[in-house]
């Protein structure tokens, strides 16, 4: 009697143990709090030494340590196959394992010195072993049949807090998604300009996986690069480096392939380029995914963690969801930008209608008064005696009046867009006069007049009066660029085009400075429209004509320049 008593003593003790430990190990709904209060609590229990919640990660199947009491600080970086160790038995078989000697077990394997005794049970969830919950002692045969019953109730508690707690993150990850997506889809329905709709998403992504950064990349012109676009919480070392190129970068390997890539230390990898970055600025585990529209990869979006991470799929379905909703986003904003383009050009391009209209009428009010002075003028025939100063002035009158008169009639001719009146051009004398009429603007701004024409250049076909004003407006374009002085080069050669003509087609007119060169929004805007200045003074009417006078030429202009390091402007001219 006595000994039932006794029993059921010590099953009531060990319900009253669990319900205790039930109790605290239910008290937090947050993950790692919790898994960390089920090693504690079954340490206690057991009065083992140490102990480890052990899971099995559903992404690449290894067995890993999610919380631990009493061991080392490294433990937490082993893997364990399934199958490998005890543990990995456990998990295995779905069988627990009560080990009197670790040492007569060739399953052992060692994580801290001094342990002589095991305890493994399984934890199961949803009928599916998901994990392990360990404990270890320092004395043989510590645990008994009583403490691994004891155990698997715990562990039976513990499965249930780990599924209650994965629901609950999961819920509270798909509450983030939808507030994410919600943000993502107001800046898909707001007109913002591309590089605000960029910093929207970056900064969602990374609020909503909890990373340390996140970086979106996107395709140049050329889609032979990947140039950051966007990033939130990257540092300067990141955001300064240069760009990635898609065939040689890990990046590029998402874009190429239109698929998810995951990287669970970047520090250590000799996939990823920028690894001196990475352990500048903190940043370890990658998880990047293709930004696609209508089935073309246009970018990347990637996020960083802060330590070694194994993303799950449900992560990474999250994030491809972020990314394909955040492409539309992207082509959303271009085509607002090139819409409001569109409408700017039209505009301006009423304006240029009203402004040619304008300009014909008043060079025609012009032309009918200075044909009548010019007729008043001549039927004067003013003659005076010899060494009369008014001899001089008399003739002054007569060229003002014809040079106003040729005005007014290349206004008209420009209002008309006439074709230019072609005959042959010796551009290397064109430019040589060029050079006498601005050598003393050139020499007052400091500025180094040199021209390098190959001999015999052969002429063009064209106005000699349109060209040369349309290398001037460049000559002086560059002496704007260089108000502290420097150097102006042109060069003229003669080249083939097509390759395979035996004889030169064109002539190669160059013009280079050291100014202050533009910005790739100045150079594409540079010969758009007469009134869409690319300078910070003037109408910017300079370049325009000098587009228009070339394109009438049947020849090609082109700019390189970068801010800081020059402009150069090649015009091809045909023979």
């Amino acid at each position: 009697m006595s000994d039932d008593y006794a029993e059921l003593q010590a099953r009531y003790d060990r319900l009253k143990v669990l319900y205790q430990v039930g109790s605290v190990i239910h008290s937090t709904l947050e993950p790692q709090e919790a898994l960390q209060l089920i090693v504690s609590q079954a340490v206690g229990l057991m009065r083992a030494a140490s102990g480890s919640v052990v899971l099995i990660n559903p992404t690449n199947g290894f067995l890993e340590i999610h919380a631990s009491q009493g061991l080392p600080a490294n433990a937490a970086q082993l893997k364990l196959r399934v199958g490998e160790g005890i543990t990995g038995w456990v998990a295995r078989t779905g069988q627990p394992a009560r080990v009197g000697d670790v040492r007569s077990d060739p399953r052992y394997v060692q994580l801290r010195s001094g342990v002589r005794s095991e305890l493994a049970v399984p934890l199961e969830v949803a009928n599916e072993v998901r994990g392990v919950l360990n404990v270890d002692a320092d004395r043989l045969e510590a645990f008994s049949a009583e403490d691994q019953e004891l155990l698997e109730a715990l562990a039976v508690q513990a499965a249930r807090v780990i599924h209650n707690t994965w629901l609950y993150e999961q819920l509270r990850l798909k509450a983030r998604l939808f507030e994410s997506l919600t943000s993502v889809s107001r800046t898909i329905n707001s007109p913002l300009h591309l590089d605000d709709a960029l910093k929207v998403i970056t900064r969602e992504a990374c609020a909503l996986m909890q990373a340390k950064m996140c970086s979106l990349m996107l395709l140049d012109e050329s889609r032979q690069r990947l140039d950051l676009r966007a990033s939130f919480g990257a540092g300067a070392a990141y955001v300064n480096r240069p760009p990635l190129s898609v065939e040689e970068s890990l990046l590029g390997v998402v874009l190429r392939r239109k698929k998810p890539l995951q990287v669970e230390n970047v520090q250590v990898s000799n996939r990823y380029q920028s690894v001196e970055v990475a352990r500048q600025e903190g940043l370890v585990a990658l998880l990047s995914v293709p930004l696609l529209y209508s089935g073309q990869a246009i970018g990347t979006l990637s996020i960083y963690t802060g330590r070694p991470y194994s993303f799950s799929n449900e992560e990474v379905r999250i994030l491809s969801a972020l990314a394909e909703l955040s492409a539309i986003a992207i082509e959303k904003a271009r085509l607002y930008e090139r819409v409001v383009d569109v409408e700017e050009q039209l505009r301006q391009n009423e304006q240029l209608s009203a402004l040619g209209l304008l300009a014909a009428e008043v060079a025609h009010e012009i032309r009918n008064p200075l044909t009548v002075l010019k007729m008043l003028y001549h039927s004067l025939d003013l003659k005076f005696p010899e060494g009369d100063p008014r001899t001089k002035d008399a003739r002054i009158i007569d060229e003002k009046i014809t040079q106003l008169n040729r005005i007014v009639e290349q206004i008209l001719d420009f209002a008309r867009t006439t074709e230019p009146q072609l005959a042959p051009v010796n551009l290397s004398q064109l430019i040589e006069e060029l050079g006498l009429l601005v050598r003393h603007k050139l020499k007052h701004q400091n500025i180094q007049w040199t021209l390098k024409a190959e001999p015999d250049l052969p002429p063009v076909m064209g106005a000699a009066t349109q060209l040369e004003q349309a290398f001037l407006n460049l000559i002086l374009n560059a002496a704007e660029a260089m108000p502290e002085g420097g150097a102006l080069t042109i060069r003229s050669r003669p080249v083939r085009l097509p390759r395979s003509s035996e004889q030169p087609t064109h002539v190669a007119v160059e013009f280079q400075d050291t100014g202050q060169g533009m910005s790739e929004e100045q150079r594409r805007r540079a010969f758009t429209s007469l009134l869409n200045t690319t300078k910070a003074k003037g109408t910017g009417l300079g370049l325009a004509i000098v587009a228009r006078v070339v394109e009438a030429h049947r020849g090609t202009i082109k700019i390189r320049s970068r801010p800081g390091h020059g402009t150069t402007v090649t015009i091809l001219l045909p023979l």
